[in-house]
């Protein structure tokens, strides 16, 4: 699986991994009932503490991401659509008031923003 941690991030590691495994899930690259590696692996892999994947999956697993079966593994859950456009609606408002402070910062007023999100909606 291909995770990449950055230790100069202000998130912390476990974070990261669990960002990474949700949006790979949310996209479609992971599907119901595939297999996460080990925890042990993971951590190998990494070059990460096995205890800062297990905080990773239990996050994951607390949030219905995922599954875990004693002595098989992590799968990935069925997917409750409800929950992932929630989580979805979440990170476009994140970015919504990312772009609403820079507008601000440089004056731009609502109309020209929302004719700029209207052209670059239209675009895709």
């Amino acid at each position: 699986m291909n995770i990449s941690i950055s230790n100069s991030s202000g998130q912390p590691i476990y974070d990261q991994i669990t960002s990474q495994i949700k949006a790979k899930i949310i996209a479609g690259e992971l599907c119901e009932g595939d297999a996460l590696p080990s925890m042990r692996f993971l951590a190998k892999e990494l070059r990460i503490s096995v205890i800062t994947t297990k905080r990773a999956y239990e996050e994951l697993e607390r949030e219905g991401f995922i599954v875990s079966v004693p002595g098989k593994g992590s799968y990935v859950a069925k997917k409750n659509l409800e929950f992932v456009r929630e989580e979805q609606l979440r990170r476009i408002e994140a970015h919504m008031q990312k772009i609403v402070e820079l507008s601000v910062g440089c004056g731009l007023g609502l109309e020209e923003l929302k004719d700029m999100l209207e052209l670059v909606y239209q675009g895709e």
